[in-house]
């Protein structure tokens, strides 16, 4: 087994580093640690945009990221431990969670806390989880990765993730806003995700003892930094590669109601339909036309707002009070 403790807090790079570490590594067992700065990490099969907050994910720099597993969104910050198992695919019951979150639950009862894995893939301490864990096959490999809540900022994690759940129709998979809780107040004082993260390598290369640590080498960051470029940093794949939605939203502005539907593919508006009690000199199915075919991303549809005489089809209106329609 190889151990590797990333040098990186960069998210891109993290999670870009799981699937490097795939074709490098064909057969080898490898154990990744990871500590990303603010960012929310969108399950493969998740719509993005009915996962976070984007006016507040935007403002306070919080990136995000799509990974390669299914499961819920989540949200990483200092405070929060990622571990990553890769395995032979075949050597391990696929739907088998508890092999590899069992280093996890043996470290914290040393530390005499009552973890344990309870329903799928989750572990929780006093009924409140800490831990969501996801997996995935690809090449011939086997891949478990998980969360450890340490000191994670809740109000943050929180409102990240917060969105209207009605704003959104589609057949993505949710999040499962299950209670969540930090480690912390069950550790002695003075703990810090860093002490956290030493003593599950030290856990690792007991039960372990053939493990070797492992660092990636200048051609490896290399190599990680060009998956980000074409892959993990796009828009394409954070949030393009969503399945198919419906957006609905309405505002009340002093032109009037105004409610939008929009039907997106990929990322893409495939429909648009506009409809309010609103005064305008030109027909709104004009808008509607020339919304077909652009990207649902909010700097693509401001660039477009403000290219087009929005009074001439809602009466006294500005680009901002427009673009809240497709938040």
């Amino acid at each position: 087994m190889l151990i590797i403790d990333s040098p990186s807090d960069n998210p891109y790079f993290n999670i870009a580093s799981e699937e490097y570490l795939l074709g490098k590594y064909p057969k080898e067992d490898i154990f990744l640690l990871y500590i990303n700065a603010p960012s929310i990490i969108i399950g493969k099969f998740q719509n993005t945009l009915a996962e976070i907050n984007l006016d507040y994910v935007n403002k306070n720099n919080i990136k995000v990221v799509r990974r390669m597993s299914g499961g819920g969104a989540v949200y990483h910050d200092a405070g929060n431990l990622n571990f990553s198992f890769h395995t032979l695919l075949g050597n391990y019951d696929f739907m088998d969670f508890s092999t590899f979150t069992q280093p996890v639950v043996s470290l914290l009862k040393k530390l005499d806390i009552p973890a344990k894995l309870e329903g799928r893939n989750d572990l929780l301490v006093d009924g409140k989880k800490f831990s969501g864990n996801a997996k995935l096959a690809k090449n011939g490999k086997m891949i478990q990765h998980g969360t450890i809540l340490i000191d994670s900022q809740m109000q943050v994690l929180s409102d990240a993730l917060k969105v209207n759940p009605l704003k959104f129709v589609d057949k993505a998979v949710k999040s499962n806003r299950a209670r969540v809780t930090n480690l912390i107040g069950y550790l002695p004082s003075g703990f810090t995700t860093a002490h956290f993260k030493e003593l599950l390598l030290e856990e690792m290369k007991l039960k372990n003892p053939e493990a070797k640590m492992s660092t990636f080498s200048p051609l490896d960051v290399e190599n990680i930094e060009k998956l980000i470029k074409e892959k993990y940093e796009t828009w394409d794949w954070n949030f393009g590669f969503s399945p198919n939605y419906n957006l609905k939203k309405a505002i009340k502005i002093p032109a009037g109601f105004i409610e939008l539907h929009l039907d997106v593919h990929k990322g893409y508006i495939e429909g648009a339909k506009i409809f309010g009690d609103f005064f305008a000199s030109k027909s709104i199915h004009e808008i509607e036309s020339l919304l077909v075919g652009k990207k649902h991303e909010l700097e693509e549809i401001d660039l477009f707002l403000q290219s087009v005489d929005l009074t001439a089809y809602f009466g006294q209106v500005d680009a901002a009070e427009i673009l809240t329609l497709f938040k």
